[in-house]
């Protein structure tokens, strides 16, 4: 079915306005199985008419439920495996010699969705004991969706979402199994925390964030706001800290609140003296 140009208009414009990402033409197609379930919800017979509801800022219940659906929430254990694997050497090796006074290690996971990034990096600290025993591992994953972040908390994944990118020996050892679903256990769901989030929004309360990870989240946005979300990422990191975006996103070109880490490729460090924008 090809939408009319006022729905993409109404439901692009709420999107943006509710969690700063664009409905861009290539999410277009997504559309409307994204929004069978609020229109059988509301006994809704016709995009069209979905969008006259919500268009204005009317309703906003429905335009939260709408905002919601159109979220992407793809995520999996462990993703992008090697470069996965850089980012713990970086934390295994200078990070942590930086921090061998404090031992204490704080990351964000920013638009972490249902939470498998977040849980792969607290299985990563908790299985090198012998390098992290008696430090404090402080890992929070925000999302703007509730509905992610309440998964997210329950560590609760389906049969395919579990076995997509863990190990079946780390599946067994850090997951049961509770009829046709996985739970992660009491031991690794206490590692992490979640909450909801939007990177539009001050970055959460506390001390610099030593380690931030916004993969494949940026990608979303319009350049303008990736301008504000770059500038809300350097206000909350530490200035030796490390930040690490998806495959297919870059700072160059985008801001200079950032440089490439000469030590590995795919990570950023803050810039120690910079502007708001790109040069």
């Amino acid at each position: 079915m090809e939408l009319s140009p006022v729905v993409i208009k109404v439901f692009g414009e709420l999107l943006e306005t509710r969690t700063g990402q664009e409905l861009a033409e290539n999410r277009l197609w997504r559309v409307e199985s994204a929004l069978q379930p609020v229109l059988r919800a509301h006994q809704i017979d016709s995009l069209e008419r979905l969008a006259t509801m919500v268009a204005g800022g009317r309703d906003r219940l429905l335009g939260d439920q709408i905002a919601e659906a159109l979220l992407n929430h793809e995520s999996f254990f462990y993703r992008d495996p090697p470069a996965f694997a850089q980012l713990t050497d970086m934390i295994a090796g200078p990070l942590r010699e930086a921090r061998m006074q404090s031992r204490r290690m704080r990351i964000w996971s920013a638009g972490c969705s249902t939470g498998q990034e977040a849980y792969s990096l607290a299985i990563s600290f908790a299985e090198k004991p012998e390098l992290w025993q008696d430090w404090n591992i402080d890992i929070l994953g925000t999302d703007v969706s509730k509905a992610a972040i309440d998964r997210a908390s329950a560590g609760s994944y389906s049969q395919f979402e579990i076995q997509r990118g863990l190990p079946v020996r780390q599946m067994v050892r850090w997951f049961e199994s509770r009829d046709e679903d996985w739970y992660a256990v009491s031991e690794l769901r206490r590692k992490v925390h979640f909450q909801v989030h939007s990177l539009l929004n001050p970055p959460p309360r506390g001390e610099p964030f030593d380690i931030i990870l916004c993969r494949n989240v940026l990608l979303y946005f319009s350049q303008h706001v990736r301008v504000d979300v770059f500038a809300q990422l350097r206000g909350a990191i530490a200035a030796d800290g490390v930040l690490m975006l998806g495959a297919g996103e870059t700072v160059l070109g985008q801001t200079n609140l950032f440089e490439s880490n000469p030590e590995a490729r795919g990570l950023y460090r803050p810039a120690a003296k910079a502007d708001r924008c790109a040069a």
